[in-house]
Formats: structure tokens, sequence, C-alpha cells
């Protein structure tokens, strides 16, 4: 007897969707490979970076005395803008200030600030502002888990979501509205806002951090669309590791890179994208995230974040034993 193929006439059909289905992601392959060549291998010998010491004389970074916000306040001083920092210990402000004016001869300003305090803040930073030209703000304070957890058992939760959102949400508001309305009145004016790879989806046992980073993303985005025309650029940024003290890497890699290389990297891609994620590694990252079946990204996060979760747990009733 012939053998009659398995879905008869509609095979032809089937091909030609999955024929269809493959073409439409290879294209979305190329135009990403393309675009990230373009943005993170050519934007700087081509001249395609956006200046940004023709924004103003000031840059202003949160969270300035670490990991990725001190890299920003080093690349900014290299391009010639005055620094204000932003964080919470005066020591570490000290030092870095010293070290920025003595390496890249510029000045500096220090503001001290636990920017886990809430609203009242925010008068003492604006008096601390008054009268510069800022020409860059980053947003780049953030604080997350200790380690992943479920919801219900992070240690002092009540303690945490406040702080978290605070720190998070909060800065990245009040810090945007009180720089802004001096950029709209200069017609210029770049804000950076550093949210996190966690923030694309959902990240299970660190879902209130994810979730705040989230927002940083969504505030960035929605801003872009409302103050784009007037000569405002924004920038969200979504990192995956990188290593610094919030990620507890030390070591750097291909996929993890120092924060000096990965701010340079972002401050690249500045003007080319709205939405990055900073560098070629990680924005191959984001595509391979984004491309792949929801299900798959969370199973994917589950597991990694519960092997952290159990080595953390373990170490924590060693101490305890000792």
């Amino acid at each position: 007897m012939p053998q009659t193929a398995p879905f008869g006439q509609y095979n032809a059909v089937f091909a030609s969707i999955g024929a269809l289905v493959t073409f439409y992601y290879t294209v979305r392959l190329l135009r990403s490979v393309i675009r990230g060549l373009k943005t993170f291998v050519l934007a700087k010998p081509l001249g395609l970076s956006t200046d940004v010491k023709r924004y103003g004389d000031w840059a202003v970074v949160t969270g300035a005395t670490d990991g990725i916000g001190k890299a920003y306040a080093q690349e900014l001083a290299q391009k010639g803008l005055n620094i204000v920092l932003i964080s919470r210990t005066p020591e570490k402000l000290g030092n870095v200030a010293a070290e920025i004016e003595t390496q890249y001869k510029v000045q500096t300003k220090t503001v001290p600030v636990d920017f886990t305090g809430g609203a009242d803040i925010y008068n003492a930073i604006a008096r601390e502002l008054e009268g510069l030209k800022i020409g860059v703000l980053v947003n780049n304070v953030g604080m997350s888990y200790s380690f992943p957890q479920y919801f219900l058992e992070v240690e002092n939760i009540e303690k945490l979501i406040p702080n978290m959102i605070n720190c998070n949400c909060l800065a990245v508001t009040m810090m945007t509205y009180l720089v802004l309305p001096g950029m709209i009145e200069r017609k210029k004016g770049i804000i950076i806002n550093v949210s996190s790879a966690s923030g694309m989806n959902p990240s299970p046992l660190l879902t209130v951090y994810s979730s705040t980073k989230a927002y940083m993303d969504f505030f960035s985005r929605g801003l872009e669309i409302e103050y784009g025309s007037k000569g405002i650029i924004f920038q969200s940024v979504l990192p995956f590791f990188v290593s610094t003290k919030l990620s507890k890497i030390r070591r750097a890699s291909l996929t993890v890179p120092t924060p000096s290389s990965y701010v340079s990297s972002a401050l690249g891609a500045l003007g080319s994208e709205t939405r990055t994620n900073g560098c070629l590694m990680h924005s191959i990252q984001g595509w391979v995230a984004d491309a792949a079946p929801e299900w798959l990204v969370n199973a994917v996060q589950v597991h990694m974040h519960k092997d952290l979760r159990r080595r953390n747990l373990k170490k924590l009733e060693q101490k305890k034993a000792k």
C-alpha cells in the first residue's frame, strides 16, 4: 500500500509556516547582530557616540562610590565633566572625589545621602544642586536582597521592602524631578537610568528587586516618549552580571565585564540605543532571553536562584554552628 504522509494535504502548509518562522527569527538575529556591531564595535571609531560635554558642565551620579556608579563618575570625568557624587558614606565620597580630581583635573562636589530615607532627603539634595549646569544625570543607586529568597522568607522584610522601594524607585523618580526642569529650560540633557536585566522578565526569588528594576526601565522609556523631542536623551541600561559588590562576583570574564569596561561600552551606545543591555555580550544574552519561551526563562532563573539560596542558607547554618 502507498505510504500516506502524516498530515496529508496540510504538509505543505506546515512546511511554509516553519519556513516563515525560521526566516523571522533569522532576520531578527541578523538585525540584532548588525545593531550590536554598529553600537558596540563601530560607534566609537566612527564618532557615532554622543558627546556628553555638549550637554552641560556637570554630571550627577548616585551610588557613586562603588561599582558601576563609580565607573560612570570616572568615565564622565575623563570626558571633561565636573562630577557631583551622591552616596551614603562621607569617607568613601571624599576618597573617590580626591581620586577623580587628581586623575582627571575636574571639579567635584560630594553629597552624603542615604537613599532609603524616603522623601525627606530631597530638599537637601536640591539645595546642593542649585545653580549647577547639569548635563548628565546617572540614576545608579540601588539595593538588592543579600541572596535569592522566597518573598515571605526574606529577613527583616518589613524594613527591606520600603527601603528597596525608596532606593530603587523613589530615588530615580525624585532625582529626575530635581534635574529635568533645568535640562528642559536649556533644551538639552542626558538622563541614564541603570536598571537591570532582572527587570526584563520576572525574576523569581528576587521578586521585589526585579519589580523595582522593571519600574526604572518603564519610567525611563515613558519619559523618553514624553521629553525625547525636547532635546533630552534618556537611556535605560539593563546589565546582566558585572563584577561588582552588588553581584558578589569578583572576577571578570567574557560574560561578566568589569564596571569600567561595561560603562565605557554603555556610554558608547548613548544616542544610538535608548534601551540597552550595555555591552555586546550582554546584548547577546538579552536577545536570547527575549527570544526564548517565557516558561524556559523562568525555569532557568528558578533553578539558578534556588541553587544560590541553598548555598547561602548552608553558609548561614555553618556560621550559627560555630
